[in-house]
């Protein structure tokens, strides 16, 4: 009886040690939306939380993910290049370079399609590819979440981001994602105008920002959406400035190429790529998918005089047949003053989108 009540006790004392395992819930995140933004959908099986996007961004910075620990998202789109490549073509840990510009990730959020083929459906499967993508960051899905979870940090944040123990791609890309989802740009001098324009209500530091836009700027802008002007309003209006589609906007006569074609095999899509956002356009040269252009100044001159005739070109290119819309010296001038209205200083020095361990 003595042995019993001793190993009885023993039980008890160890019972009553055993710490239980702590549970966590994450915190719900609330986006900050502009009055003027539509809402943002988002995925049933990727709530945004606090945690999930303290995590995401610091993997957004992390070189964990790389082949040899040594690139990460943030060096192909750079904070000072509005989350773009300042190079025409990214290189990739192994030396070797794309034959595509890196697109600038703004408004993601509201985005539809992905890459500049548009090959991704959701923001979720984009943030897949990079990772295994040989000419990027050429690394295994196994490997690069064995690395994370070698790291009592990692196992931590994904723990409190996800309530569960375990870090794979799935939970990674989600976190990613659920960052990038907070990297909305909606404070620029275009957007006074726009709520102006609209008829939105304004803060005291919009009536602020309304007061300084140019007699120049206003114009530009009016020869933006004019179709007999710069003609830019098909493709790049709204809150977005852009609309989600693909097209051919003249750049080659024929293709090296295929663009959108590559994923439809559809002859119909050949020369065809995503419509990219113009916001902090000023930022995010080189410009085109391939990055040809260096300067707006070659853009609009582009547009102007330098539009291709191909099977696939855009029929709402309207002036094609002449080459462009011909805009003259003052009439550049003035619609690169209002693409200028496009910087969001907001955005590129937002301290929540920096590196975190930096």
């Amino acid at each position: 009886m003595r042995l019993f009540a001793v190993t009885l006790l023993i039980l008890m004392l160890s019972l009553s040690c055993r710490k239980d395992k702590v549970s966590y819930v994450a915190t719900p995140y609330e986006l900050d939306i502009p009055s003027h933004f539509p809402q943002m959908i988002i995925p049933e099986d990727n709530p945004m939380t606090v945690e999930g996007v303290e995590l995401g961004r610091k993997l957004f910075y992390e070189e964990l993910l790389s082949g040899d620990n040594s690139m990460s998202c943030a060096s192909c789109h750079s904070p000072n290049a509005a989350f773009s490549d300042p190079e025409q073509y990214s290189t990739g840990i192994d030396g070797i370079q794309g034959n595509r510009n890196s697109m600038a990730l703004i408004n993601l959020g509201w985005a539809q399609n992905y890459f500049w083929d548009g090959r991704a459906i959701t923001l979720e499967e984009q943030i897949l590819d990079p990772i295994t993508n040989p000419i990027e960051m050429h690394e295994t899905w196994p490997n690069a979440t064995e690395k994370l979870s070698s790291k009592l940090i990692y196992r931590n944040l994904f723990y409190k981001a996800f309530g569960e123990e375990g870090i794979d791609s799935i939970k990674v890309t989600k976190a990613i994602a659920q960052f990038l989802r907070t990297m909305i740009s909606g404070t620029s001098k275009y957007d006074v105008m726009y709520k102006y324009e609209n008829g939105i209500s304004l803060s005291s530091t919009d009536q602020q920002i309304l007061n300084n836009v140019t007699i120049d700027e206003w114009a530009g802008y009016d020869l933006f959406k004019s179709l007999n002007g710069a003609d830019c309003l098909h493709c790049h209006k709204g809150t977005m400035m852009r609309i989600d589609g693909f097209s051919n906007n003249g750049l080659d006569a024929t293709f090296t190429d295929l663009g959108r074609a590559e994923i439809t095999g559809s002859t119909f899509d050949e020369g065809k790529f995503k419509i990219p956002t113009l916001r902090n356009i000023a930022y995010t040269a080189p410009y085109m998918h391939d990055g040809r252009f260096s300067t707006l100044d070659e853009v609009i001159d582009h547009y102007s005089f330098g539009i291709q005739q191909s099977s696939t070109l855009d029929p709402l290119i309207e002036f094609a047949f002449q080459g462009g819309v011909q805009l003259d010296a003052l009439e550049k001038s003035l619609l690169k003053k209002f693409l200028l209205t496009l910087s969001d200083e907001g955005f590129i020095n937002n301290p929540d989108f920096s590196d975190p361990d930096e």
